[in-house]
């Protein structure tokens, strides 16, 4: 090969690499291509890594994150979430707690069965209707940011840092 294809041929596939990360998935919507609401993830969700082949999934946010829901629930997510993936389900799931009562637990897997969604703490489990879930909650506020005050809790960054990769 000349110097003048070798050139080429690295052009073409900076060309194409560049191309396909124009291509590639917000978080969010890398959550609705199996099947679930983006509204799983909080806001400012910087992007995230899929290994296709054995659906390990990692999705990083900003920083540690928590809210209330519902007046009863609180939700708290670290800044990177890891779980496997695939159609209606999401097991092996760490970086997810939820208070219930006095103690937090690790929501440890999450289903989508019909309309509903299913998150299980291992012990027990409860369901919610997925509409629920169609808007993505804020850190600090939840999804009654209107009467928090101020939307300093969290910053939605556009940078990403997404991938699909074959290995994790």
């Amino acid at each position: 090969m000349t110097p003048s294809s070798i050139l080429l041929v690295l052009f073409a596939a900076i060309a194409v690499t560049t191309a396909a990360a124009d291509d590639t998935l917000s978080a969010y919507e890398a959550l609705q291509t199996f099947n679930f609401p983006m509204g799983i993830l909080p806001k400012g969700a910087l992007g995230y890594q899929l290994n296709e082949k054995t659906g390990d999934f990692k999705a990083f946010l900003s920083g540690s994150c928590s809210f209330s829901l519902e007046g009863s629930y609180q939700l708290r997510y670290k800044p990177t979430i890891t779980g496997l993936i695939s159609k209606n389900k999401l097991t092996n799931l760490t970086g997810v707690s939820v208070k219930i009562f006095f103690v937090w637990l690790n929501i440890v897997e999450v289903r989508r069965v019909d309309d509903e969604l299913q998150f299980s703490v291992g012990i027990a489990s409860a369901n919610f209707p997925i509409d629920n879930f169609e808007e993505c909650p804020q850190c600090g506020c939840g999804l009654n940011c209107a009467n928090h005050g101020g939307n300093d809790q969290v910053r939605v960054i556009n940078h990403d840092i997404r991938s699909s990769v074959s290995s994790i």
